[in-house]
């Protein structure tokens, strides 16, 4: 289980944008073509130590290729260094199980492994200690009683997040592929393959009307979205969540939920909620090994 997104279409999409097979990616991640493409066919999904490999062998920033929710906590920092489990444990010698209880939340790392764990995480000690806390739940939260997720307010976070949720068993478009849909719905080249990376990343925060609705076109969502900084409106909040609740029940990281004695269905609230509590969960969850 990782603590970052993966989404193996969007994968499947950047490889072939840069024009690499499966057997390529494969190799340079160190892993077989088979497992490439069970990663990108939604069949299996790699271990979290595996996704900075594979965001370098693609040439995408890690968090743009693979988002993450919140403050890092012990597991993503030790993924993010591309390290296992048996590997962090090897680094203080000792088994597996001082680094898997601290991850999952059971018991703390001694004082003596904290300095060893941190410079091989590339972090300071005060890094690994505030992302042991996030492991243990400690990290501040506001009251969570009818809570609203933070508004997504850039054009770059709106993309991403509909990126992100939006294509469930299909493959996301591309950036070349938003950029055709822009120009051809504006009737002029109003972007570039890049432009629409820069707005991704955050590197560039404006864009004109006729670049907003073509997004929404690119995208299949209404217009307004797309707003200088509007907040997310109720219905489109919930619509939204319901995205990326499909998304979860496609991932396996819901197993099965009905809504009962409600016509409506679930609030966006409640679904908020949902999709909160599958975040913290799947961070606790034992790491599965296997023979990989």
């Amino acid at each position: 289980m990782t603590p970052r997104q993966f989404d193996g279409s969007r994968v499947r999409a950047v490889r072939r944008g840069k024009d690499l097979g499966q057997k390529e990616l494969a190799a340079k991640v160190g892993v077989s073509g088979p497992t490439v493409a069970r990663w990108e066919s939604g069949q299996d999904f790699p271990k979290g130590e595996k996704l900075p490999a594979i965001a370098a062998a693609l040439s995408q920033p890690l968090d743009v290729l693979f988002p993450h929710d919140g403050p890092p906590d012990l597991q993503l920092l030790r993924c993010d260094a591309g390290l296992s489990v048996a590997q962090a444990a090897a680094i203080i010698g000792t088994s597996r199980v001082p680094v898997n209880n601290a991850e999952s939340g059971r018991r703390r790392l001694s004082d003596a492994y904290v300095q060893p764990l941190a410079e091989a995480y590339g972090v300071t000690e005060a890094d690994l200690l505030a992302a042991q806390d996030c492991s243990f739940d400690l990290r501040s939260r506001t009251s969570r009683d009818d809570q609203a997720p933070a508004p997504l307010r850039t054009i770059g976070e709106k993309i991403n997040y509909l990126l992100q949720y939006g294509y469930v068993g299909q493959e996301a478009p591309s950036d070349e592929e938003i950029a055709r849909v822009v120009n051809d719905h504006a009737g002029v080249t109003a972007v570039t393959t890049d432009d629409i990376v820069a707005l991704r990343t955050g590197a560039t925060t404006e864009a004109s009307d006729a670049v907003r609705a073509g997004l929404a076109e690119a995208l299949q969502v209404d217009a307004a979205l797309f707003q200088d900084d509007a907040e997310v409106d109720p219905a489109a909040r919930e619509l939204l969540e319901a995205i990326r609740f499909l998304s979860s029940i496609h991932r396996g990281q819901i197993l099965g939920l009905a809504a009962r004695g409600n016509s409506g269905g679930l609030s966006a609230g409640m679904m908020a909620n949902i999709n909160e509590l599958v975040g913290e969960l799947k961070h606790k969850l034992p790491e599965v090994q296997d023979g990989e």
